[in-house]
């Protein structure tokens, strides 16, 4: 018979290892699941892996939020902290925004690709014990039987859980009953991490150009991210296209010559109406997917884990005593506690997950605005457009942006307000 998992995590990203480590923290082991393989070849060019993911700053929020667990130790030991942020047109200073006047104990954006945010995460899910994921299983259905979800794998087999979280990213939303909302934005974007050359120094840079944005981040190891807006037919190679731009709007030959090689993406902006349907819960990507621009989405994930895991704890432990533990039923309706609803949440979780699920909702919708503003401005900047960053730049709201920014205002900042 198969044996009946508190939780199986669906999706061995970031955001699903670090719900693991949260909840082998909190005492309640979970088998996460990822249809990817290892990629031995990513292993031996880091660069190579960065360039296919896009993610690349952790806020003041998200470090206090994985303090607890240790991520956050090892990730600021990989990564470059960025205390200012800079807006520019044509060479010259529109405004700061100072992320060191921030009322928190990280007043800096934390810096690096997320192939090494990934492996902060992943060793900090093995210093808590949590079994290390069972890669290149890809999970075809999920099927809810009363007191458990029974996981289909492509191979014919099936595993059971109590609670299943799918953390897989967009292209996992097919295993859910909930449907989702979606806007494409015709603006597309070229990306690139290479040796840091430039003029830009040790501030992140908002080169509002008539062009279109060029965005400029310094990361570890003297090297740093360019992504540059490209018009919707834009042709040519990517990486020739990426080193004009870097040349023309930063006015640095020295910074383009550094560019060896670019990716093209698009965005768009995505949710499901909901985030749970019985024992089926999503989180990150696969939830709210917002434009990369903002520089908020992974961030939203992994606050998303790190506000379930105690909640999901609690769950496991109310039915594993109301079911006496000794019993691993695999049957429908079997093994839960007498007059209560096998696919019933404990009355104690029931409010409190409702209230997670609205307040992480809340924080995708606000996400979701910053970033459709900040696609907005990156495209050929106008006049007008200009003049307002430079008046909002040099009154207290450069505070208020900063603070934005940081995901200060997520319904979770709240939980992990920390003093300097």
């Amino acid at each position: 018979m198969t044996p009946l998992e508190d939780v199986v995590i669906v999706g061995g990203g970031p955001v699903g290892v670090l719900l693991a480590a949260e909840l082998a923290r909190h005492g309640v082991s979970a088998a996460v699941i990822e249809r990817r393989r290892a990629d031995a070849a990513s292993e031996a060019d880091p660069a190579a892996a960065a360039l296919r993911t896009r993610a690349v700053g952790v806020h003041a929020t998200t470090l206090a939020a994985m303090e607890p667990s240790g991520a956050t130790d090892r990730l600021l030991a990989r990564a470059r902290r960025v205390h200012e942020g800079e807006a520019r047109r044509a060479g010259r200073t529109l405004g700061v925004v100072r992320f060191e006047r921030l009322r928190t104990r990280h007043p800096y954006v934390a810096t690096l690709p997320q192939p090494e945010t990934e492996a902060a995460v992943v060793e900090t899910a093995a210093d808590w014990g949590a079994p290390a994921p069972d890669r290149g299983v890809a999970v075809t259905a999920l099927a809810p039987h009363g007191d458990r979800v029974d996981v289909r794998l492509a191979d014919g087999t099936a595993r059971a859980a109590r609670i299943v979280v799918v953390a897989g990213g967009v292209r996992a939303r097919g295993l859910l009953p909930l449907a989702a909302r979606m806007r494409r934005y015709p603006d597309r974007y070229l990306m690139t991490d290479c040796t840091d050359n430039g003029p830009d120094g040790d501030r992140a840079v908002v080169h509002l150009d008539a062009r279109g944005v060029l965005e400029s981040f310094p990361l570890p190891a003297g090297r740093r991210r360019y992504v540059a807006w490209i018009g919707p037919g834009d042709d040519g190679a990517p990486a020739d296209r990426l080193r004009e731009a870097v040349a023309t709007r930063t006015a640095s030959d020295a910074a383009a010559s550094a560019v060896g090689d670019a990716t093209a993406f698009g965005v768009a902006r995505s949710g499901l109406a909901a985030m749970r349907s019985g024992r089926v819960i999503a989180i990150g990507d696969t939830a709210h997917e917002v434009s990369p621009i903002g520089g908020q989405g992974m961030n939203l994930g992994l606050i998303d884990a790190v506000t379930l895991a105690p909640l999901l704890a609690r769950w496991v432990r109310a039915e594993s005593r109301a079911s006496g533990r000794a019993i691993r039923s695999t049957a429908p309706g079997a093994g839960v506690g007498a007059g209560r609803s096998p696919a019933t949440v404990p009355a104690d979780v029931a409010g409190p997950l409702a209230a997670w699920e609205r307040a992480r909702l809340a924080a995708a919708a606000r996400a979701g605005r910053i970033a459709g503003v900040n696609t907005a401005l990156g495209r050929p900047a106008r006049p007008v457009a200009v003049a307002g960053v430079r008046a909002a730049l040099a009154t207290p709201a450069a505070g208020l942006l900063a603070r934005a920014y940081a995901m200060g205002f997520d319904p979770g900042a709240r939980l992990f307000e920390v003093p300097r």
